[in-house]
């Protein structure tokens, strides 16, 4: 995904998911043995008519969901039914932290919230609830579902109070497949053989070639090498998040940390991450980067892949699924994306994978003027149960799957639409191949973890991943002796686990220097990137001179050496 930190998984559109999410904690093994018996699915809702009396809260999310139907899906209609209540939901577009920063600052408070790492505005302003208490006597499950790691939702030093509800880090994650890295469409790799795709040589190289065979469509259209996604925040993850990736630094936001933790540096400033840069300003000037990637606009963006005349993304399925996914719907599977790690030279390993161990960090809290925080405890409870997890994830048996010889099953049917068909699929069950629209709502083990009747409680693993691919992913697969995308690259086991998760997930408080700086890094970064990019060669490292004097200038050994103190506040809060 894998796996990209700042806008992972399920409340966004079906293709929206993922998250986010680069940690990738190796802990398949744990089976649920504290819950209930097999068979059976521990749950604190009740069927007493008091418990299920209707109640509609607002909620409120920093992430998008276009596809949100307002729980008339099949799987928001029984949440509903089990639990009598139904969410109001405000999905953020434009400037996210701007709009929680406006909530927070406002009073008037949506019963559930939803800021990821804006937390610390609604904690200094008084605006959300300690949850330690309600977890102790309304959480049977949520306890559960985080077991040893209930003292990582720990919000500081200074306090140790639970503001939140981590959601958007499963319990126990293993990452199966790889849902992001260097993309290339099956028609290029197949009719150039099958190259080897290893280094960004290796890349530019098989969208050159098969654009002097092919610079047009079979309308006449001119083919596209490579295009961008810049539009608002998806510059995290189309644009400068590779340049790490790339470059073998993990993913802690946009500061690159040693693996002891002590050394702290604007990743930007990182050698290695200028060649990058300087690799995508020579692809522009040789015509394969799409001059449009930055000043297209999100819709415009995935328009553009549904035509089928982009031959290479570097991005998360998530982010341009919805284009993929028009692709596929039309059959044009041949025109869908295979994932490969693609690094500056064969001798730097990529990071996807390094583990972040659970991560903690952004999910639901509970606002001071919630109407009922009882009954809503008891609902993320009841999300947070065996029979919960089993139905935001499966959905609803016989209906969305079979139970057969005491293994969940997709029916074949079921199975295409929900990979081939994904839009209207999400739209009508509220599920999708990567989560779906629910999962996020509330604590849940990750992929890999089995609930005690032996089944996972998620759909996202080998078997299930597999059955999902269509005929041409297959056969791109096997011609790379791989069985998921994941096996194209490192494995988290050569990389050691991270004891302080990832440091874009450490909440900072809304008054710490660390977030002015932040924003004035960001403002001159998302400035002087595309232009180093978009510069004649010639005139790039003039252009990168200057852009690291406006970093100096700005203040950024400062910010380091803050963002470093947050690392060893979080690694002694973890172990104390």
């Amino acid at each position: 995904m894998a796996q990209q930190r700042k806008w992972p998984v399920v409340l966004m559109s079906a293709t929206l998911v993922a998250g986010l999410l680069a940690g990738c904690g190796n802990k398949n093994d744990n089976n649920g043995s504290s819950a209930s018996p097999s068979g059976s699915a521990s749950s604190s809702a009740s069927n007493s008519p008091e418990a299920l009396k209707p109640l509609t809260l607002s909620f409120y999310s920093e992430d998008p969901s276009p596809n949100w139907t307002n729980m008339q899906d099949d799987v928001g209609k029984e949440i509903t039914a089990k639990t009598g209540i139904t969410l109001d939901a405000e999905f953020a577009v434009g400037d996210a932290v701007q709009k929680s920063a406006l909530i927070a600052s406002s009073g008037k408070y949506p019963d559930l919230i939803s800021p990821k790492t804006s937390i610390s505005k609604f904690v200094d302003a008084g605006a959300v609830i300690d949850l330690t208490d309600l977890i102790d006597k309304y959480g049977p499950n949520i306890k559960k579902v985080y077991g040893d790691q209930l003292k990582r939702l720990r919000y500081s030093n200074d306090d140790h109070a639970i503001y939140v509800l981590p959601t958007y880090d499963g319990v126990g994650k293993t990452y199966f497949n790889a849902g992001g890295g260097f993309e290339l469409q099956h028609r290029v790799v197949k009719e150039l053989g099958y190259p080897q795709i290893k280094t960004l040589q290796d890349y530019e190289n098989a969208i050159k070639a098969y654009l002097e065979k092919h610079p047009t469509d079979e309308n006449g259209n001119k083919n596209i090498g490579l295009t961008l996604n810049a539009d608002d925040w998806h510059m995290y993850i189309s644009v400068t998040n590779p340049a790490f990736q790339a470059t073998g630094g993990s993913d802690d936001g946009e500061y690159h940390i040693t693996d002891d933790g002590k050394t702290v540096t604007y990743h930007f400033l990182r050698p290695e991450e200028k060649d990058y840069f300087k690799w995508l300003n020579h692809m522009n000037a040789e015509g394969l980067l799409d001059p449009e990637s930055f000043v297209q606009k999100y819709d415009q963006y995935k328009a553009k892949i549904a035509t089928g005349r982009v031959l290479g993304l570097i991005d998360q399925d998530w982010d341009y699924g919805d284009g993929e996914n028009a692709l596929k719907a039309e059959g044009k599977f041949d025109q869908g994306y295979a994932h490969f790690s693609v690094t500056l030279n064969d001798t730097i390993k990529d990071r996807t994978f390094q583990s972040t161990g659970f991560m903690a960090g952004s999910g639901v809290a509970i606002s001071k003027t919630n109407p009922d925080p009882i009954r809503t405890i008891k609902f993320l409870d009841y999300l947070a149960s065996d029979e919960g997890q089993v139905l935001v994830n499966w959905g609803i048996e016989g209906k969305h799957y079979n139970v057969v010889d005491g293994k969940r099953v997709i029916p074949e049917d079921v199975q295409k639409k929900k990979y081939n068909d994904t839009t209207n699929f999400v739209k009508e069950t509220g599920l999708s191949n990567v989560g779906g629209l629910y999962p996020l709502l509330a604590p849940h083990y990750g992929d890999g973890v089995k609930d005690p009747s032996g089944n996972y409680y998620t759909t996202v693993f080998p078997d299930q991943i597999v059955a999902g691919f269509n005929d041409v992913e297959k056969e791109t697969l096997k011609a790379y002796n791989a069985t998921t995308w994941k096996d194209l690259f490192p494995n988290e086991s050569e990389f050691p686990v991270k004891p302080w998760g990832a440091a874009w997930n450490i909440p900072i408080p809304s008054d710490s220097e660390i977030t002015v700086l932040d924003e004035k890094l960001k403002t001159i970064t998302w400035k002087m990137i595309p232009k180093a990019i978009l510069a004649k060669p010639e005139e790039f490292d003039g252009i990168w001179d200057d852009y690291v004097k406006q970093l100096e200038k700005a203040g950024v050994h400062k910010a380091e050496e803050l963002r470093a103190q947050t690392v060893a506040d979080r690694v002694k809060l973890w172990n104390e």
